[in-house]
């Protein structure tokens, strides 16, 4: 009982108080940093055209995240990523869907009608090449 004494109000009384307004900004925000956390994720939005709005735009929304509401007022999500080579790509995207609705109602109290992802490409990992010194030409051969 005394854990309910030290609960914050309730959301019916918060809301007698005045409106609370997310920016879309801070949503695509939280939706990246989701995504970002699931095994597998590489990139979020990494595409050429994300890549082309990034430099034209300062918006972070821009970046491989769009958000909109639907009729309900419900979060709608798209979000662009870049996977990693070798992980299940749709089990991946799932996780994803997951990580996103439930990071977005915990944080926001809002609910999220849906979020479609979209799987832009496949990273694959860098091969290690050969270091500087092996490719440079040896210092100690004397010019003839």
């Amino acid at each position: 009982m005394a854990n309910q004494e030290s609960c914050p109000e309730s959301i019916e009384d918060q809301n007698s108080l005045g409106e609370i307004k997310i920016n879309h900004s801070v949503v695509a925000s939280i939706v990246r940093l989701a995504a970002l956390e699931i095994k597998g994720v590489s990139a979020v939005g990494g595409s050429f055209v994300d890549g082309i709005a990034e430099i034209f735009s300062k918006k972070e929304s821009d970046r491989g995240v769009r958000v909109s509401e639907d009729e309900h007022g419900y979060y709608v999500i798209e979000i662009r990523l870049l996977m990693e080579f070798g992980c299940e790509l749709a089990k991946t995207a799932y996780n994803v869907q997951l990580a996103v609705r439930d990071r977005l109602n915990q944080m926001t109290g809002k609910n999220v009608s849906r979020v479609n992802v979209v799987i832009d490409g496949v990273k694959v990992p860098e091969q290690p090449g050969p270091s500087p010194s092996e490719t440079s030409w040896p210092k100690n051969m004397a010019a003839d």
